[in-house]
């Protein structure tokens, strides 16, 4: 029988003993699976660290953060990693075409490893810490220390509070967005986003498409606004929902399957990966590692 590991993060949106329960019944038709807990911040990448090339496969069972976590234990190794959504959002794994229900997601992944279903894609680097579907400086960086902040004292926001955080936030700066960082060899930028995936995230079912073009197998792709007026929201915005729409290249920086990136911020701002604040920054280098980890689908 394979050997496999089980990480969860039982503080997930989506978890609980009896989900954990089922995971690990429906796991066990296709291996022996030893299950391990979470118990503090980047526990998960010390235990993907320590089991990665000791067993056949690293499931995970948790939400981004612990995704994100485990990413970066598997640095250097080899060892397949199978996502299993248990978050409120959980982009990393509908990125990959995994079922959001968890015990479907465990059947499917649980297949893929007997039939060494796996897919070797890229992920990002930003100031040595990797990422596997987004990084980004300023806008989106300070909207999840605000949701982080709103996190520990009500629980986990919804969708519109979520919404609500973003709005205010607009409204604080009146919709105006001077530039704020230098994008070596790209010009000035007021806020950036880089993306590994397409869709850059998601609010409920809505993709967001900050980077259309991005492709988990390429390099690392950008969207930075140069500067951001009240009356290029609606525009933007729907550019972000969609990907498409008339975006001037004076208002806007996009480049596609870039393998390094380089911020300098004139003062310090709030950088994101994969939705975990890293805290404030003067700058980033984002890299991209091409064909560095293998994933079951």
């Amino acid at each position: 029988m394979r050997q496999v590991v089980l990480i969860v993060n039982p503080f997930a949106t989506a978890v609980n003993e009896h989900r954990i329960a089922l995971v690990e019944r429906t796991l066990a038709r296709h291996a022996n699976v030893r299950t391990l807990l979470t118990q503090h911040p980047r526990h998960a990448t010390e235990l993907a660290s320590a089991s990665a090339g000791e067993v056949d496969a690293i499931f995970v069972f948790s939400g981004d953060g612990g995704f994100n976590e485990a990413l970066n234990g598997l640095d250097g190794h080899a060892t397949p990693i199978g996502c299993i959504p248990g978050g409120g959002t959980s982009v990393f794994p509908r990125t990959l075409g995994i079922p959001r229900d968890p015990i479907r997601a465990a059947e499917r992944l649980g297949e893929s490893l007997e039939r060494g279903r796996t897919r070797t894609i890229s992920v990002g680097r930003v100031n040595g810490r990797r990422f596997g579907f987004n990084a980004g400086i300023g806008l989106d960086a300070e909207l999840v220390r605000r949701i982080e902040e709103r996190r520990s004292r009500d629980g986990r926001p919804g969708d519109a509070a979520f919404v609500a955080t973003l709005l205010k936030l607009l409204a604080e700066r009146r919709g105006r967005f001077d530039p704020a960082l230098e994008l070596t060899g790209l010009g000035r930028a007021s806020f950036l986003f880089v993306a590994n995936a397409n869709p850059y995230s998601f609010i409920r079912g809505f993709p967001l498409m900050m980077a259309p073009q991005a492709e988990l197998e390429k390099g690392l792709d950008l969207m930075a606004p140069t500067k951001v007026r009240p009356h290029t929201v609606p525009r933007l915005a729907r550019y972000v929902m969609t990907g498409r729409g008339q975006i001037s290249d004076r208002r806007v920086i996009t480049a596609h399957d870039l393998d390094r990136i380089q911020a300098f911020c004139d003062a310090p701002m709030p950088l994101q990966a994969d939705g975990e604040d890293l805290g404030d920054v003067t700058e980033a280098v984002f890299e991209a590692e091409r064909g560095a980890v293998s994933v079951l689908v």
